[in-house]
């Protein structure tokens, strides 16, 4: 609200500096020395100017969002570099999401003379902040319900009104990169001693779809590694130590496994002998099931399926469906 003194009436629409005569600035400064601060002075930094001074008032400014509110604070932040020497103190409301909210932010502001500006996804939310800011005199900048408004004219659709959406898609990209990369680094019994920071492992003899399917999962933001199953080689300790149900051993019927086998082989000019054999590949997957009851690790069969039925098997079987179903939206 508008303060009245002895200066006169300071307004919102004033500039930020107000011109006040010395005499005048002299007796209101020594008031405020004697009897401490009061609402009949603009905080503020005082510059003198020959026989004047004039006051800098300290702008309070609440960027409000329902979500962290970074993203309006940045907005504010830019548009400050725009005025040189600005004496002004941000104050973050975020999380800001039912109409008692609302409410008391406004009363935050008007108490403290603030100016909001506030990025609501909620079209109901905006509304209540304009009514009841007009309520309480306080000004109150709508960043993104006007870009919302023209877009849903253009686009001819509905926003979803769900706080956070951006914030959400960022950090799933950014998961999904580092998925990725953790994929990468722990493919085919690479770096076994960190096992322990993958959510899923899977394993298996060679050409069961270990790889495709950690691939696929890790670009769906789960971080997963591999590990294979050759008879003869000792399976690593980490493997063995990590909770059953975080491993899915992958099988796949003779017949359909020595056929892959042989198109690698011919591929890499290497001569099939006992890797598409198909008595010894009966004996490589019995030796892999063998090790799921002893291990009490998760069975898969992949035989005809793709790499995504594949994937959503897995995902279901370790109880993360609803998970997975977010991280994909």
């Amino acid at each position: 609200m508008p303060v009245r003194s002895e200066l006169g009436l300071i307004s919102r629409g004033m500039p930020a500096f107000v011109t006040i005569p010395l005499p005048a600035l002299e007796r209101v400064v020594g008031d405020r020395l004697r009897d401490g601060p009061g609402p009949s002075v603009p905080e503020g930094r005082v510059d003198w100017c020959g026989g004047n001074a004039r006051v800098s008032r300290k702008l309070r400014v609440l960027v409000v969002s329902d979500a962290t509110g970074e993203t309006v604070e940045r907005v504010v932040r830019s548009a400050l570099v725009q005025f040189e020497n600005a004496d002004v103190e941000i104050l973050r409301r975020g999380g800001i999401r039912t109409g008692e909210q609302v409410h008391q932010v406004v009363h935050e502001a008007a108490t403290a003379g603030a100016l909001i500006v506030h990025t609501l996804v909620s079209d109901q939310l905006r509304r209540l902040m304009l009514e009841t800011a007009r309520l309480h005199a306080v000004d109150a900048q709508d960043i993104l319900g006007p870009v919302l408004d023209r877009l849903a004219n253009l686009l001819d659709l509905t926003p979803q009104e769900k706080p956070g959406l951006f914030r959400q898609l960022t950090e799933a990209k950014s998961r999904a990169i580092e998925a990725v990369d953790f994929a990468f680094r722990h493919d085919d019994g690479r770096r076994v001693e960190e096992l322990t920071q993958a959510e899923l492992v899977l394993v298996g003899v060679s050409r069961t779809m270990k790889t495709p399917t950690m691939l696929y999962l890790a670009y769906r933001g789960w971080f997963v590694g591999n590990v294979p199953i050759v008879p003869q080689v000792p399976l690593p300790g980490e493997l063995t130590s990590l909770p059953p149900e975080r491993v899915f051993c992958l099988i796949m019927s003779p017949a359909r496994l020595a056929e892959l086998r042989r198109v690698r082989a011919g591929h890499l000019q290497m001569g099939e002998d006992a890797y598409a054999s198909l008595p010894e590949i009966r004996q490589e997957l019995l030796y892999s099931q063998d090790l799921c009851l002893r291990h009490r690790w998760q069975r898969l069969d992949v035989t005809g399926k793709s790499v995504e039925e594949v994937a959503r098997e897995i995902v279901v079987a370790a109880g993360h469906l609803d998970e997975d179903l977010e991280r994909s939206r």
